[in-house]
């Protein structure tokens, strides 16, 4: 499956969305990629993060984000489940996993009905190894159009992750040591 040919069915061509949607699902590609080269002993399905890493964000097009070319109704933070029910809709359930669990290291049930976020209540918390590697990878890149190909370091993710929780922060601590930073 050709993740661009997705991404050209929903996406119009020399639309904003659609850039910001490519260029930093790209990068994240790059380093979920390079993760996955760290853990070869683990047998990581490259072709897999490769598909599912440019498809991670498909949702955004349904949020409420201007500043990336996004006029939808939701709110930013339902991009990730707006992007698996699409993606289930079109056949790809495991590209949808990732979706879903994407969002910061994952939200549990509890983070979901804590935090008042309006997405469904059940866990979205990423567990298979690829799972794991996009979104770790996501963490490092912006759709801020100013940042956009930065690099982003990995103490400001960890600081804006562990306002969530310590067991937030120390997740992002354990893939830096299993996927490297």
């Amino acid at each position: 499956m050709n993740p661009f040919k997705l991404i050209d069915k929903y996406y119009k061509q020399g639309s904003r969305a659609r850039y910001m949607l490519i260029e930093h699902s790209r990068l994240v590609t790059q380093k979920a990629l390079e993760m996955a080269r760290r853990v070869k002993h683990l047998n990581p399905d490259t072709e897999f993060i490769r598909r599912a890493a440019m498809l991670h964000d498909i949702g955004i097009m349904f949020t409420n984000a201007p500043g990336i070319g996004c006029f939808g109704e939701a709110g930013y933070v339902c991009h990730g489940h707006l992007g698996a029910d699409l993606l289930k809709k079109e056949g790809l359930q495991g590209c949808a996993r990732v979706c879903e669990t994407h969002v910061g290291v994952g939200l549990s049930v509890k983070d979901i009905m804590s935090q008042r976020i309006p997405i469904p209540k059940k866990d979205m918390v990423p567990t298979s190894l690829e799972e794991q590697i996009i979104c770790f990878a996501d963490k490092f890149f912006s759709k801020n159009p100013a940042t956009l190909y930065e690099r982003r370091p990995f103490e400001k993710i960890k600081k804006e992750i562990s306002c969530y929780g310590r067991k937030k922060g120390e997740k992002l601590e354990e893939w830096a040591r299993l996927f490297g930073r």
